[in-house]
């Protein structure tokens, strides 16, 4: 293992008002940057120019934001469900980025009611397949979220921890292989 660590974006998927991403997404960073392996840039789309994609005029607006993902030796999308698959603001940030996702791991952390977010994963795998993406096998799922985290936006159950140390595991040995690969001949050369 490399003793740079990897550049990992966090991303809160969600922007509607009330939303429990933020929860999951601040303890996830804090499990990833307990690992060892990752830097980690928490990227809040609630915060991001999403709507200058809409208008027609997205280059200047989202600069910092493809900037960042660019920077991104990996990443994690925190997502909840809607109507059995993931938000618009997530599919409008993945769908106007293209070569910042090739060649990158990319990991899930999900949330919701019963189906925990699991469907939204379901469709996000194939989106990344298409950017040239890997994601790997293991997830991070709340299921009935809004009771899984204490007051204080720890984790109540010791499980969620072991989940995602096996999903930063795999993240970092794909994200290692994958720089490494990237610096030795860039992606799509």
């Amino acid at each position: 293992m490399s003793s740079t660590p990897l550049r990992l974006a966090v991303i809160i998927g969600s922007t509607r008002e009330g939303r429990f991403g933020p929860t999951a997404a601040h303890w996830f960073a804090g499990e990833s940057t307990a690992h060892g392996d990752f830097e980690v840039d928490v990227i809040d789309l609630a915060e991001q120019p999403l709507d200058a994609v809409l208008r027609n005029n997205p280059d200047p607006a989202m600069q910092p934001l493809t900037d960042r993902l660019d920077a991104a030796d990996a990443f994690v999308i925190v997502t909840p469900e809607y109507n059995h698959s993931y938000p618009a603001s997530l599919k409008v940030l993945i769908d106007w980025h293209y070569t910042q996702w090739q060649a990158k791991p990319v990991g899930f952390v999900s949330y919701g009611g019963l189906a925990g977010g699991l469907r939204s994963v379901e469709h996000l795998r194939p989106v990344f397949a298409e950017l040239h993406a890997v994601t790997v096998r293991d997830t991070v799922s709340f299921h009935g979220a809004w009771e899984r985290f204490g007051p204080d936006g720890a984790a109540l159950d010791p499980a969620a921890a072991a989940a995602a140390k096996t999903m930063l595991d795999q993240i970092a040995w794909w994200g290692e292989a994958l720089r490494e690969a990237r610096a030795r001949r860039p992606y799509g050369a």
